[in-house]
């Protein structure tokens, strides 16, 4: 691998590689000197940010316009409630997503959109604190402004200096620098996060329980302890399952039986199907509550010594629930 990094494109003889790893040294630069310059202004922002009793609203137009939608997104998925605003269509009529109690966060890497500076003046009319996002720290945004955090960049990562680069890149940085410090503030944690991201991993590994997954009625197969083997097997089958719960007269599990130890009893005794279940049951097999997290039974069930493929759900007295079955965990994304 090291060699063929060594090596000069056939296509382009090296230069496109060269101009690329420019491109991402001018960007690095700029993030890096953005990070030297963060002063006051920066904990003003996030405290502006965390006084507003509203949403944190984020526009811009064009490329900062693009940039914004992304903050706009990484502020609600870290615990800010926030929105994006599209200038040219908030005055248009959209700036009634903006209300009192809001915060309104305006990216302008020039501060003279005139998009932007066309809806500053209704915002000041509401009492919308402004924090400003920009290069131009005597502009007209900036005096609109309660705090302005400077991205100016040596030079745009385009070689003409021409095409927003660099100055996007400082940009979005400063951006998840604010909401990853409001979250820090408000303490948001893993937990929070899951809450709001339940169909990721993450979230499913948080917030799944054994009581979401566990088979219940007809897919879950249950017999009393006094029935034949016979209709243990009938059960299993008529579920689809990989195992049965094993009941007393009052309904509490006894053990469990899997198509398994059927199938082993069965070489040793082909009259095993008429003895009761009780006798080949496995006794005090592990069990999970339905409020246990879908990961933690996962955890259990791979770290047993000879593995487990399903695991009763009980409630608190002992009665089964349901059962929980390995390759259903799986399906849902646990891993």
């Amino acid at each position: 691998m090291g060699e063929e990094q060594g090596k000069p494109c056939p296509e382009c003889g090296g230069q496109w590689l060269a101009r690329g790893r420019r491109a991402l040294e001018i960007e690095a630069e700029a993030v890096r000197a953005l990070a030297g310059r963060l002063d006051h202004n920066f904990c003003r922002a996030v405290e502006v940010i965390l006084g507003a009793e509203g949403r944190t609203v984020v526009t811009g137009v064009g490329k900062s316009g693009s940039v914004a939608r992304k903050i706009a997104a990484t502020l609600a998925s870290t615990g800010t409630p926030s929105l994006f605003l599209h200038p040219s269509e908030g005055v248009h009529g959209d700036l009634g997503m903006v209300v009192r109690g809001d915060v309104l966060i305006v990216l302008s890497y020039s501060g003279a959109s005139d998009e932007i500076l066309a809806i500053l003046p209704a915002m000041k009319r509401i009492s919308i604190p402004i924090i400003a996002i920009t290069a131009g720290a005597q502009s007209d945004l900036a005096r609109y402004a309660e705090v302005v955090l400077d991205v100016r960049v040596e030079r745009e990562a385009c070689p003409l200096n021409l095409a927003p680069t660099a100055s996007t890149t400082a940009m979005l940085a400063l951006g998840d620098a604010l909401a990853v410090a409001a979250m820090s503030a408000r303490k948001f944690g893993a937990e929070d996060y899951a809450l709001l991201h339940p169909s990721g991993s993450l979230g499913r590994r948080l917030l799944l329980t054994a009581g979401d997954l566990m088979r219940t009625g007809e897919a879950c197969a249950q017999v009393p302890g006094s029935a034949p083997v016979r209709d243990v097997l009938f059960a299993i089958t008529a579920a689809n399952a990989g195992a049965a719960n094993i009941v007393d007269d009052e309904g509490r599990l006894q053990g469990i039986i899997t198509d398994g130890d059927i199938r082993r009893h069965l070489l040793e005794d082909t009259a095993c199907l008429a003895r009761p279940a009780s006798e080949i049951m496995t006794r005090n097999p592990r069990t999970c509550s339905p409020t246990q997290l879908a990961a933690e039974c996962l955890d259990i069930m791979q770290k047993t010594a000879r593995g487990i493929g399903e695991m009763p759900v009980v409630d608190e007295e002992g009665r089964p629930l349901g059962m929980l079955n390995l390759k259903d965990i799986v399906r849902a994304g646990i891993f």
